[in-house]
């Protein structure tokens, strides 16, 4: 790319190595103040190569998703914390159909001390975590396995999905615009997500707050096809007011001080994990 520094083309190869840098990581690394290295960040996302978040930044996108292993990278706390609230709102005793995305993959790693649940998925790391445990059964979805990330899609994956009536479906996004379109890179894997959402009793949605300042071609859905949406932190006013608008149960896993913690959400249950992460539930 013309016109760019050498560091700052050194700081958007990181961005693409790691999926995201941050403002003291790379003053560290470049020996130059958290000034100097704002401005880079700044001039990279006037170019619309990054886009900031707090502190940092990350790959801007807009037709071609992310790696696997950089998006692993990617607010990796925030997703540790979705997953924990999600798999805290699903019982023992159900069925469930989990997608693909690493943010699904944590909801997964929350689920293993639960007990009886049927999981249907197109996602290898999903299977690869779940099927060890006695108490958990799985089920694959065939067809094309995509080397990238390990998500099986197709019209086999589609097909298999049809089969079922799943009492709950974990679905990611890769982005969320401001009129609550729910978006993807894929058109392959948006298909298989769209059999998961007509084939679930409840629809849960898990993406952190970066997936608000992303974009992507392909719609997946409306926002307000799903009943819960489980993410990091407040919402935007305007989604809010659609999820409010649409009876939409917003789960917040990191909610700032002072927040309305639901003292109900952490009390384990009978038929709940036995933990669960402390939320901010609203409705």
């Amino acid at each position: 790319m013309t016109g760019l520094t050498h560091r700052q083309a050194e700081i958007l190869n990181i961005a693409r190595a790691s999926g995201r840098v941050m403002v003291e990581e790379l003053a560290r690394r470049f020996e130059v103040s958290a000034q100097t290295i704002r401005k880079d960040l700044n001039d990279l996302c006037e170019r619309r190569s990054l886009t900031r978040i707090h502190g940092g930044a990350i790959i801007a996108s807009g037709v071609e998703n992310l790696a696997y292993e950089a998006r692993r990278f990617v607010a990796a706390d925030e997703k540790k914390a979705i997953g924990a609230a999600a798999a805290s709102l699903i019982p023992n005793g159900c069925s469930l159909f989990i997608n693909i995305g690493t943010t699904t993959e944590e909801v997964a790693s929350a689920l293993t001390s639960h007990e009886d649940l049927l999981v249907i998925t197109n996602n290898l790391n999903v299977a690869m975590l779940l099927y060890r445990h006695p108490r958990i059964e799985v089920v694959v979805a065939g067809g094309t396995v995509r080397r990238a990330d390990g998500a099986v899609v197709g019209s086999t994956a589609t097909q298999l999905i049809g089969q079922f009536k799943v009492d709950y479906a974990i679905i990611g996004a890769s982005a969320i615009d401001e009129e609550g379109a729910l978006l993807d890179f894929d058109y392959r894997e948006v298909q298989v997500a769209q059999a998961i959402i007509a084939n679930a009793r409840s629809v849960m949605l898990v993406a952190d707050s970066t997936k608000l300042r992303r974009s992507a071609p392909v719609r997946i859905a409306h926002i307000s096809q799903i009943q819960t949406f489980v993410t990091d932190q407040e919402l935007p006013e305007r989604l809010a007011t659609i999820c409010h608008s649409k009876g939409i149960e917003v789960v917040e896993a990191m909610p700032k001080a002072g927040g309305d913690i639901d003292d109900a959400a952490t009390e384990p249950t009978q038929d709940s994990a036995p933990e669960a992460a402390p939320v901010v539930r609203l409705r």
